[in-house]
């Protein structure tokens, strides 16, 4: 399970958990983000890690949730943690466009929902309520558009 995942059972967000670790906001962040491998970090800091989460460190160091080559989790629901309530009605709105688009259904407002979603994620990023990567994670997913490599 990832560092992730073991947060998201506890309902725990990544600024409770660096205060319950003793660990700095960076820290905590950057692992969550996977910016920095766990698999790199010191004994200390996985250990407390851990006792925060209510875990052994060998449930956390688990490598298998973990990109042996990023260190990022496989999974990238953390990019979805903590998005503005504007963000997150936009996403729901796409969501909905979408099942009636799949469902072979036109839907004659498809494309102003589209826009509205585009635009609120990049205010969200302009305003730096996200981050850069999760900006794109969330134009790939829900604006269905291809990650861009320049």
């Amino acid at each position: 399970m990832t560092i992730n995942a073991m947060m998201a059972s506890r309902n725990m967000s990544m600024y409770r958990l660096a205060q319950l670790s003793g660990l700095p906001k960076t820290t905590v962040i950057d692992i969550c983000s996977g910016k920095s491998a766990i698999s790199g970090c010191t004994a200390k800091t996985v250990w407390k890690l851990s006792r925060a989460l209510g875990c052994t460190m060998e449930e956390l160091m688990e490598e298998s949730a973990y990109d042996a080559k990023s260190g990022r989790p496989l999974c990238a629901d953390y990019l979805e943690k903590g998005l503005p309530a504007f963000l997150k009605a936009s996403i729901e709105a796409m969501q909905a466009s979408w099942a009636v688009e799949d469902s072979g259904i036109r839907d004659l407002h498809w494309d102003a929902v589209w826009c509205s979603l585009n635009a609120d994620i990049n205010e969200a990023e302009t305003e730096q309520l996200i981050t850069p990567e999760q900006a794109a994670h969330l134009r790939t997913k829900y604006l269905r558009m291809e990650e861009r490599n320049d």
